[in-house]
């Protein structure tokens, strides 16, 4: 069995609006994309919390997860993440715990500490300045709330108490990767936008320290992918990742764009390295350039799982997309 067919395929979305689109054609995408999915054999379907993005419609994260999850059968559906610190953490112990009532066994919870915005949107949030450095303290508390209630407890979390929810560590950097090895928690790392600190990674297998939860360390990695019938054709559509990132560092934050014959013109050499940093772990090409990639990943990761992330202007072309990974995966399973 090949390292793609061992190794469990899952999507991050985060309901982007494209350019002359609508935050609603964004939720019916991906509903769409997540029935898909599905039928494909894809683990998990989670969403990400963003706030003040232009070209992002997951910012009332629970909402939409419900929303796939009526929409599809076997799906695990979750946050990639909630951001903790701009929540109470009864809040979210009480609409996750909602969710895992409608939807038993199929939740995830995945958390965050940043923001998910800049400092502006901090402020609307009520989120401080220093807001994240509470993070244990903030998980610890969610973490009692989701615990089964004890006698006389003053406040109860209904839904939500006693529920089985897994709890996910999210991280760009170390400071998760060390807290889901001290609390042994599953740990997800944000490759797809900060490939450079992937030895997040390797700590937390180093560290990591067996609980009730696991007795091993589980491992996922992020990694944006734009697979297509060509190379030729997915680096041509992959301009739109390109432009999107182009767009976070002016700090003019857009819709998806269409995809370009060429970046040459719309970026001078500054942007260009910066855009390509963020894109450091960023996989694009044909079946076979794919396959590579991937397999390249995981052998450098050790990930236990892979969580794919697309960006693409046509919903078609992201189906085709997810499409082709499934296929290699299949492919590597027939072998």
């Amino acid at each position: 069995m090949s390292q793609l067919a061992r190794v469990p395929f899952s999507v991050l979305d985060l309901a982007p609006i494209v350019q002359g689109g609508d935050a609603a054609g964004a939720f019916r995408n991906t509903v769409d994309l997540a029935q898909h999915v599905e039928r494909w054999g894809y683990q998990r379907f989670w969403l990400a919390e963003h706030h003040n993005i232009t070209g992002v419609a997951s910012s009332a994260t629970a909402v939409i997860i419900g929303q796939v999850a009526a929409h599809t059968k076997t799906l695990r559906v979750g946050s990639g993440g909630i951001m903790l610190p701009n929540h109470a953490p009864l809040i979210i112990a009480e609409q996750f715990g909602t969710l895992e009532s409608l939807f038993p066994g199929r939740i995830d919870l995945g958390l965050g500490r940043a923001p998910g915005s800049d400092g502006a949107t901090q402020q609307a949030l009520r989120r401080g300045p220093r807001s994240g450095f509470d993070f244990p303290e903030l998980l610890a508390e969610l973490r009692a709330f989701l615990a089964p209630a004890v006698p006389n407890q003053a406040v109860r979390a209904i839904p939500g108490a006693g529920l089985d929810i897994p709890i996910w560590l999210l991280g760009s950097s170390d400071f998760s990767a060390r807290l889901a090895a001290e609390l042994g928690l599953p740990f997800s790392f944000a490759g797809h936008f900060s490939p450079e600190g992937m030895a997040a990674m390797r700590l937390y297998r180093h560290l990591f320290k067996p609980s009730a939860t696991l007795e091993r360390p589980y491992a996922m990695i992020g990694v944006p992918v734009v697979a297509a019938d060509t190379d030729e054709q997915a680096r041509m559509l992959s301009t739109t990742q390109q432009m999107k990132f182009l767009s976070l560092i002016r700090g003019n934050r857009l819709p998806l764009q269409p995809p370009v014959e060429s970046m040459d013109g719309l970026w001078n050499e500054w942007e260009q390295q910066a855009v390509h940093q963020k894109l450091a772990a960023s996989i694009v090409g044909g079946p076979e350039t794919v396959k590579q990639g991937l397999e390249s990943l995981i052998a450098r990761t050790e990930a236990d799982e892979v969580m794919i992330v697309s960006d693409f202007y046509r919903h078609e072309d992201r189906l085709r997309s997810y499409e082709i990974l499934a296929s290699l995966k299949n492919q590597g399973s027939a072998s």
